[in-house]
């Protein structure tokens, strides 16, 4: 049984599912029952929560860890599927729920926030097409994500935190938002990049001199 409808059959907010799922008296808290609550609504939520997750303050390497999930969840984005599927073994990963409890406490701000200021718009963008193009997306930033840059989790988990609400509210300025934001993470990531050849060969010329 979801959390995500009332007994009158309205829709729950993201917000306020994290809060229900936070206030059962169980002591650990799998992924396997967080992606039972969302149901047929999961992917949405569930993106958006560990893009959340991973603007976080983390040592380095720390995304590493929070955004392998994201990796997983991507590619079942952009291969269509309607439901989120999970591994068993990932089923049975929990955190505490006290700990649970004090994360959402600390994201549930910009959750409520954006929670008013999205709406359904531009159904095109979230779409059969348009979901398969954020799921790639999705995948490239996740992959960004995973690798131990200092301070590049920030605009890849910004832009996959769009997309996630986009999807999860079938609104297409979100999407919009997150396609500017990714656009933005490539550009920063090719000017580092080339960064980064400039100093090797500075470096490798500066060596050569003194030879």
């Amino acid at each position: 049984m979801t959390l995500t409808h009332t007994s009158t059959g309205r829709p729950r907010a993201f917000s306020d599912v994290l809060a229900l799922l936070g206030a059962r008296p169980a002591r650990r808290l799998c992924l396997g029952e967080i992606v039972e609550a969302f149901g047929d609504r999961a992917f949405g939520p569930v993106m958006f929560f560990f893009a959340l997750i991973n603007l976080l303050p983390w040592p380095p390497g720390g995304t590493t860890v929070t955004g392998a999930p994201l990796l997983l969840l991507s590619m079942e984005l952009a291969w269509g599927r309607e439901r989120l599927w999970i591994p068993r073994w990932a089923e049975r990963l929990a955190i505490d729920r006290e700990t649970f409890r004090r994360m959402s406490g600390r994201l549930a701000r910009p959750i409520r926030w954006s929670e008013r200021l999205s709406r359904p718009r531009l159904y095109f963008l979230t779409g059969g097409f348009g979901q398969g193009a954020i799921g790639l997306a999705c995948l490239f930033l996740s992959a960004v994500l995973v690798l131990p840059i200092f301070g590049g989790n920030l605009i890849p988990a910004v832009a996959i935190a769009f997309f996630a609400l986009g999807v999860m509210q079938r609104d297409g300025v979100a999407v919009l938002l997150g396609w500017l934001t990714a656009a933005a993470a490539v550009a920063i990531l090719f000017l580092a990049w080339k960064l980064i050849i400039a100093g090797v060969q500075h470096g490798l010329a500066w060596v050569g001199g003194l030879v």
